[in-house]
């Protein structure tokens, strides 16, 4: 067995930067958990009428409606078992803007086919969205979002183009200042940039045997469609 990220890379896993290695090898199989920790340069968002999206889905822990920066930040890499049997590694995002923090939920599985990443988002998983895992020339890592599904009861619907956004996220490692950079832009097609950060950090790792998954870190209800 091994972590689901290596899994979905296959042999370009070992492409990636060391650091790169060792933090998408969390979960159940290594044991280990990775918490990041430091300042996201700018929290942006488009033009206003992105607003009253942005600030429906911060009420599911959805996107970030605030805009900042030197933002304090925090992400969780837990890997848990789900009530459906799947190996589950959160992405737990917890931004210390003016006011109250903000957090970006989402909950990785790996696809039945093995061949990508299922992005579970929010405190009741009614967005998922499909990702897909490059490993980069110069050891770094990009992530883009392909088809994105809303459910809730009977309802599966795949999200349209003209509400939809396309996630782009690159990772990588600078070792000048031994801290992971990661900058995030999500995109309309039609309407064009909608929300993204920017920004580094340094991540520790725990022993998911002694620290476990906290409280709070799991969503209220979880998905089983795929």
């Amino acid at each position: 067995m091994t972590s689901i990220f290596r899994t979905v890379l296959g042999a370009d896993f070992d492409r990636l930067h060391p650091q790169l290695q060792r933090r998408f090898s969390v979960g159940l199989t290594s044991g280990e958990a990775c918490t990041g920790r430091g300042v996201m340069d700018r929290v942006w968002h488009g033009g206003a009428f992105v607003r009253p999206f942005l600030a429906l889905g911060a009420t599911r822990n959805i996107l970030i409606p605030t805009p900042g920066r030197s933002v304090p930040f925090t992400i969780e890499n837990v890997p848990y078992t789900d009530t459906f049997g799947r190996e589950t590694v959160t992405f737990v995002r917890t931004f210390d803007l003016p006011g109250r923090p903000r957090r970006f939920d989402a909950q990785m599985v790996l696809s039945p086919k093995g061949d990508r990443i299922l992005d579970y988002l929010g405190t009741h998983q009614h967005l998922a969205s499909e990702l897909h895992f490059h490993a980069e020339p110069d050891g770094s890592l990009l992530i883009r979002s392909g088809e994105h599904r809303f459910r809730e009861g009977a309802v599966d619907l795949r999200v349209p183009e003209l509400v939809g956004a396309t996630a782009e996220v690159r990772e990588s490692f600078d070792e000048a200042e031994n801290r992971f950079r990661i900058q995030v832009r999500v995109v309309n097609r039609y309407f064009g940039p909608l929300f993204g950060y920017e920004g580094s950090f340094r991540a520790t790792y725990t022993d998911i045997r002694t620290c476990g998954v906290r409280p709070g870190l799991r969503p209220v209800r979880e998905e089983s469609r795929t």
